[in-house]
C-alpha cells in the first residue's frame, strides 16, 4: 500500500520555491537551536510575519522545517559544550558531552543526526497513515491519564542517570520542589516567591536548564586551567561506523515510537519525550553502567525520542486545533492567519495543503540529516578550541540565552544560582538529570492531580475507572519495583544452586 496522499506530494517535491524555502528552515533551525536559550518556537514566532506575504503550503512548510530542524540543532552545543541549545536536547548532553570530552564530538554528533532524521521521519510517516485515529486517542486524554502519565516518568527517576538511586531520588525532589515555586493556579496562593513579583509566574526552565549543564561545566572546566593539557585527539571528527549503526538501531526504533506517542499527546511536547527516550535507551541496553560516561545509546535514544515527537506533535494540533508543543502553538496561530481552521474536518476540506506539509516535514527530516553528516565534522572541531577561548564565549551566550527568554534580569540570577548549585551537587556525586526531569514533571503532576480531584469530587477512587490512567500506574509501579526484584532474585538464585 502506497503513502496516502501520495498525489500531493509532487507540487512540494517539485516547486522550487517551497523546496527553497524549507532548505532556509533547515538550515536556520539548525542555527537556531544551537543558540543556548533560543528556540524554534521563537524563530518561528519572528517569521510568522513574513510568512503572510506566502501562499499557505510554501509558509507552513517553511515554518514545519524549522521546527524539524531546530529541535536536532540543540543537539550540537549540548554534546559539543554542555549547553543544550533546547531544552529537548538536555537527556543528549547526559552522554553526549562525555563522548566530546573523550574525543569523539563527531561519532556523537553523527549519531545524533541520523537518530533524529529517523525519528523524525518515522513520526511523519505515522502522521500519514494514522493521523485522523491518532487524533481520538489524544483526545481521549484528561487529566488522569496527564497525571498518570507524568507519574510513570517519575517512576524512571531512580535509574535514569549514574549508579546512585537514592542521590537520583533527592534531585528529582530537588526538581520538583523548584517547580512549586510561583503562584499555585489551583487556590491562588504565592509559593516561596519571597516578595519578588518576577517569581509569581514560576521559574522558567530554560534558564534552570542553562544553569546546570553549561555554568557548572564552566565552573568545572575552570578548575583544571592550571592542569597540563596534552594534545588533541583526530578522532574527535570522525563520523559514526557502520558498527556504530548496528549498536544503535533498536534503540532508534523504540524511541521513535515512544517519542511519536508522547509527541501526540496535546501539550506534552518533545522534552519529556526525549527524557523517557533516553531512560529506556539505558533500560533495555547491555551495559547500563556505560550511561553517563558516553554511551552511544544515550545518544541515539533521546534524539530519536524528540525528532519523533515534532511530527506527533502534529496531530493534535491539525486534527483537534489542539497545540502539541509551544512551537505546534506558533504554527497553529500560523495556519490561523492563513484563514485555515483546524479541526477534524481538515482532514476533508483541505487535503493539499494538510499532505503538502506532511510531506514538507519529511523532506525536512530527510535534508537535515546530511546537513548534520556534513556539518558534525566542522562542528566538532570546536571541542578543539582552548578552553580559555571557548568558555568565556560560552559565558557570554548563556547571558544571552538567560536575558533573552523574558529579558528578566532575575531569569540571569537564576541561571546564575542554578549553576553554582549544580557545581556544589555535581561535587557530591549528584547527577543534573533527575533534577530536570523533577522539574519538567512537576508542574504537570500538581496541576493533573489537582484537576482530576476536582473531577472526582475529591474522591481517589475516580482513578479506578480510568482505564488508561489504570495502565501507566502499573507501568509505574512495575518501573519502581522490577530494579528492587532483579537483585533479590540475583541474591537467591546463588543460594539455590548452593543448596541443590
Amino acid at each position: 500500500m502506497g503513502l496516502p496522499g501520495l498525489e500531493y506530494a509532487l507540487p512540494v517535491f517539485t516547486d522550487p520555491l517551497v523546496i527553497g524555502l524549507i532548505i532556509l528552515g533547515t538550515v536556520a533551525g539548525v542555527v537556531v537551536g544551537a543558540l543556548p536559550g533560543l528556540s524554534s518556537s521563537m524563530a518561528i514566532a519572528l517569521l510568522l510575519p513574513f510568512s503572510l506575504y506566502l501562499d499557505p503550503v510554501p509558509a507552513i512548510s517553511l515554518l514545519a522545517a524549522l521546527y524539524c530542524a531546530g529541535t536536532y540543532g540543540g543537539s550540537i552545543t549540548a554534546i559539543l559544550i554542555n549547553a543544550p541549545g533546547a531544552p529537548p536536547a538536555a537527556a543528549t548532553a547526559f552522554d553526549g558531552y562525555p563522548m566530546a570530552v573523550k574525543g569523539e564530538a563527531g561519532r556523537a554528533l553523527g549519531i545524533a543526526a541520523i537518530a533524529s532524521s529517523s525519528g523524525g521521519i518515522f513520526s511523519v510517516i505515522v502522521l500519514l497513515f494514522a493521523a485522523p485515529f491518532l487524533a481520538r486517542i489524544a483526545y481521549s486524554f484528561g487529566p488522569p491519564e496527564y497525571f498518570a502519565l507524568a507519574i510513570f516518568g517519575l517512576s524512571m527517576l531512580a535509574s535514569i542517570s549514574a549508579e546512585a538511586p537514592v542521590k537520583n531520588l533527592i534531585g528529582g525532589c530537588l526538581g520538583l520542589l523548584i517547580a512549586t515555586v510561583g503562584v499555585d493556579l489551583t487556590t491562588g496562593v504565592e509559593r516561596f516567591t519571597f516578595g519578588v513579583p518576577e517569581l509569581s509566574d514560576g521559574i522558567h526552565f530554560i534558564p534552570v536548564l542553562i544553569g546546570l549543564f553549561a555554568v557548572t561545566e564552566l565552573l568545572s572546566q575552570a578548575q583544571k586551567l592550571g592542569q597540563e593539557k596534552f594534545g588533541v585527539r583526530l578522532s574527535a571528527v570522525k563520523l559514526p561506523s557502520l558498527d556504530d549503526l548496528r549498536r544503535v538501531k533498536g534503540t532508534i526504533l523504540r524511541s521513535s515510537v515512544i517519542g511519536t506517542f508522547i509527541g501526540v499527546l496535546p501539550a506534552e511536547g518533545a522534552t519529556m519525550a526525549a527524557m523517557i527516550g533516553y531512560n529506556e535507551a539505558k533500560r533495555w541496553s547491555d551495559e547500563p553502567e556505560e550511561f553517563g560516561k558516553g554511551a552511544i545509546e544515550g545518544v541515539a535514544g533521546p534524539e530519536a525520542a524528540n525528532n519523533a515527537a515534532t511530527g506527533g506533535a502534529m496531530v493534535p494540533t491539525l486534527a483537534l486545533g489542539i497545540p502539541g508543543s509551544a512551537t505546534a502553538a506558533v504554527i497553529l496561530g500560523g495556519l490561523q492567519v492563513h484563514g485555515l481552521r483546524p479541526g477534524p474536518y481538515l482532514f476533508d476540506e483541505q487535503p493539499g495543503l494538510l499532505y503538502g506539509i506532511f510531506f514538507a516535514m519529511l523532506l525536512a527530516n530527510v535534508l537535515f540529516l546530511f546537513v548534520g553528516l556534513a556539518g558534525a565534522k566542522i562542528f566538532s572541531r570546536i571541542s578543539l578550541v582552548p578552553p580559555t577561548l571557548l568558555w568565556p564565549t560560552v559565558f557570554a551566550l548563556c547571558f544571552v540565552g538567560a536575558y533573552g527568554l523574558e529579558q528578566s534580569v532575575i531569569d540571569v540570577w537564576v541561571m546564575m544560582l542554578a549553576g553554582l548549585l549544580g557545581f556544589v551537587l555535581k561535587r557530591h556525586g549528584f547527577a543534573p538529570a533527575p533534577i530536570i526531569m523533577g522539574l519538567v514533571l512537576g508542574g504537570l503532576v500538581e496541576s493533573s492531580l489537582a484537576q482530576s480531584l476536582i473531577i472526582f469530587d475529591q474522591q481517589w477512587t475516580g482513578f479506578l475507572g480510568r482505564p488508561i490512567a489504570l495502565v501507566f500506574l502499573g507501568l509505574a509501579s512495575i518501573s519502581v519495583l522490577w530494579a528492587p526484584t532483579r537483585a533479590a532474585i540475583g541474591r537467591l538464585l546463588p543460594r539455590n544452586r548452593r543448596t541443590a
